[in-house]
């Protein structure tokens, strides 16, 4: 899964299945009206009015130095609290899953127990998960899949069904019968390593959490999230947001498996810096932010530009990230050096007109490590693998709503409180 982890990449390009991943929670509230489906999707019920009914999630966790945000998901017959890293980068939503378990990690809850409603093999959601599109079933009447993700992390399961417990944002609360994976043989390194149950694939694939709650008519193909720097924040499905104050850009049509965005151009502190022609992917399974070898060694020379003189020095015992800074004594926030840095800034082009700009403020790309440093969270995407790909990772998606609208093709951003949990009188329809 992507591995959340300080110094660790934690996007996962999926070698042969997906795409990205990361990894999680608390409980949800009870107390509101239940709607128990029937055993057959063709009578589980539908919303009245689904384009204008939402989900709304607390989140856990910063991104530094936890080095993830998760949420909490109630799966199962009866429900049982799962703590998932939310993971806007693959599509596959698995739990660690007692099958029994051949290879697994520590976890903060008992390993899931798998349910007997397994996923045929030539099943539409079963293909999604696949390398090609000729895959082999060695088990007709069952869905295996492999997913290899980019930091060494990888996940062997089996693809079934079983019911997730959601409160929407009208009061209904519904037992949802879905797909998810039970992964019984996981292999990671140390570094990639979490204590948690799961993973919450939200990307734009069937598999994809939203795409199955949109194909019952139960929300709008729209996901967004709103990640607080203080710590914790809130994710959503369906209408939970206000349009008339996001600011726009197409998906890529190149790219059908993340939500991608460009052409760009990068721009510091309101100076072209010559580099254009940018794809940038947003993705919550990464910590932090990627840029491709040549973007990234033209930041680096922007920003010794811009240090010099400063009273900031290198540290390079700092091993907290790859660059690190120290000043007369040690740091306790960003305010106390953002003062030093300037905005960096994808511009996003169509037809050579600049039509949407994604700022990423100081506080947007720097971190105070544990020693007191200020290091640069922006990271050189070729040296984990990611060759030419710029990804928008947590930590410059902070303090704004980011939303992907996979209805209209869209991804969204406005600057937002996320420390403030949304509730249902603060939706706009």
């Amino acid at each position: 899964m992507m591995g959340k982890v300080v110094m660790v990449f934690a996007v996962m390009v999926l070698l042969n299945v997906s795409s990205c991943s990361a990894w999680f929670g608390n409980t949800h509230k009870n107390g509101r009206n239940s709607i128990l489906p029937s055993e057959t999707t063709s009578a589980w019920p539908r919303l009245s009015n689904p384009v204008g009914s939402s989900i709304v999630f607390p989140l856990y966790g910063n991104v530094y130095p936890v080095g993830f945000y998760n949420v909490t998901l109630n799966i199962g017959q009866p429900a049982r609290p799962y703590f998932l890293d939310v993971d806007t980068g693959s599509d596959l939503t698995w739990l660690q899953c007692d099958a029994p378990c051949t290879h697994c990690s520590e976890t903060p809850h008992p390993l899931y127990r798998p349910s007997n409603d397994f996923v045929p093999c030539r099943d539409p959601l079963c293909a999604s998960l696949q390398p090609t599109e000729d895959y082999n079933c060695e088990h007709p009447d069952q869905c295996d899949y492999e997913i290899n993700y980019a930091d060494q992390y990888s996940t062997f399961g089996v693809l079934l069904n079983d019911v997730y417990l959601l409160n929407f944002t009208n009061g209904v609360q519904l037992k949802v019968r879905m797909a998810l994976g039970c992964g019984y043989d996981q292999v990671f390194s140390p570094s990639s390593y979490h204590p948690l149950d799961g993973i919450l694939g939200l990307g734009r694939g069937k598999a994809s959490l939203i795409s199955q709650l949109h194909s019952q008519g139960l929300v709008r193909n729209v996901i967004g999230h709103c990640l607080s720097s203080l710590g914790g924040g809130y994710m959503f499905f369906g209408n939970a947001y206000d349009s008339a104050r996001v600011t726009w850009t197409p998906i890529s049509s190149v790219d059908a498996k993340h939500y991608s965005a460009g052409p760009a151009e990068l721009v510091f502190g309101g100076r072209k810096t010559g580099v254009g022609s940018l794809t940038a992917v947003f993705d919550t399974g990464s910590s932090y932010t990627y840029f491709n070898s040549h973007a990234y060694q033209v930041l680096l020379s922007w920003l010794k530009k811009e240090l010099s003189g400063k009273p900031l020095k290198l540290a390079p015992d700092d091993q907290t990230l790859s660059l690190c800074w120290h000043g007369k004594r040690p740091f306790k926030s960003i305010r106390e050096v953002k003062k030093y840095f300037k905005p960096v800034t994808f511009s996003f082009t169509h037809g050579g007109r600049v039509k949407a700009q994604f700022e990423i403020l100081p506080e947007g790309y720097l971190i105070i490590s544990n020693l007191g440093n200020v290091c640069l969270g922006i990271l050189n995407g070729s040296e984990v693998g990611l060759e030419e790909l710029n990804l928008i990772g947590d930590i410059s998606m902070q303090d704004k709503v980011m939303v992907f609208e996979n209805e209209k093709q869209l991804i969204g951003w406005e600057p937002a409180d996320c420390s403030r949990v949304l509730k249902s009188r603060d939706i706009s329809i």
